[in-house]
């Protein structure tokens, strides 16, 4: 792949590989902007409106864990103007590419960079490293704006007013958002207030909205559950009597199948609450495809099958019931 970026690069010198500009050059019509995930993409959207191209690398259904970028990505990383990631290790197998990209000059960056380290979780199975879902935690995802914002804004001063504008009027949407998920959680019956999903994903979205989380893989889906793994979950479960336990759209079903089956061994009814979004966001072009509309599933999922009280279609009157 390195020798791949190297050969690319030089195709790509005559079109400024490795010369990136500080400011977009003001005869252009527009640029391109990749986000590696379609959380990160999203919010670059609303800030660009349709100033800019935004591609996302990673797409519906895809775990960025496990990613391994193709020559295609390579590609896209090169021709793009300007890219985010997420860092805090989320694009594990990608981020040698990202080194190598940034070393020909162009452009990247870290939309995790300034949330304050205290904040963070710290990952168990990876000592001195950080959980990177921080996207669960709408407040903590607000602070990845004001990166996308400042770094538009050095690449491109003449529409930086409107950049600030357009993500001061997406910010009130996300404090409505992170004010549906604290009333949503806060009506599940307080015994209730347990969410097992597939992998460690949740951990930050448990903390902000005051529900207890456990996930059967850890906070990367690399990590295997072992057998005395499922088998503790499942005394858990029996013993608390948990009525749902939930899949997740980019990790496979098996591991949350396998405890609904060892539950029902043991007599206990345990049920499927729904699919979560953790992640990867839902399709292109669908609500659950944006930002919002993916916590949006999520929490109205969650609500519901805990025993909460929530709108059937969500905050917006836009899921599928």
């Amino acid at each position: 792949m390195k020798r791949f970026i190297s050969l690319l690069c030089g195709l790509f010198l005559v079109t400024g590989c490795g010369q990136a500009p500080d400011t977009v050059d003001a005869e252009r019509e527009g640029y391109t902007v990749v986000g590696t995930t379609g959380m990160i993409a999203d919010l670059v959207r609303e800030v660009v409106g349709d100033r800019a191209e935004v591609v996302a690398l990673i797409g519906e259904g895809i775990d960025p864990h496990l990613y391994n970028p193709t020559r295609s990505d390579v590609a896209k990383l090169l021709a793009a103007d300007v890219i985010f990631y997420n860092g805090l290790l989320l694009e594990g197998r990608m981020s040698d590419v990202l080194v190598q990209v940034a070393r020909q000059g162009k452009p990247v960056f870290a939309v995790t960079e300034l949330i304050d380290p205290e904040y963070l979780l710290e990952s168990d199975e990876m000592e001195g490293y950080a959980d990177p879902h921080v996207w669960m935690d709408v407040g903590a995802w607000m602070q990845a704006l004001d990166v996308i914002v400042r770094e538009l804004s050095r690449f491109d001063p003449e529409y930086a007013e409107q950049y600030a504008e357009n993500a001061a009027a997406f910010r009130e949407e996300l404090r409505r958002l992170d004010e549906y998920a604290k009333t949503a959680i806060r009506s599940i019956p307080e015994s209730n207030r347990i969410l097992v999903t597939a992998h460690d994903a949740f951990s930050y979205f448990g903390r902000a909205y005051g529900i207890e989380v456990r996930g059967i893989q850890g906070i990367s889906t690399e990590s295997e559950a072992g057998l005395q793994d499922i088998v503790r979950l499942i005394d858990m479960i029996v013993e608390r009597q948990v009525g749902a336990v939930f899949v997740e759209t980019s990790v496979s079903d098996k591991n949350v199948r396998a405890l609904v089956e060892g539950a029902q061994r043991r007599g206990h009814q345990l049920a499927i609450g729904g699919s979560l979004f953790s992640d990867a966001m839902g399709a292109a072009g669908t609500y659950e495809g944006t930002y919002i509309g993916m916590l949006d599933h999520n929490i109205t999922t969650i609500a519901r099958a805990l025993g909460g009280e929530v709108p059937v279609r969500g905050l917006n009157d836009r899921l599928q019931p």
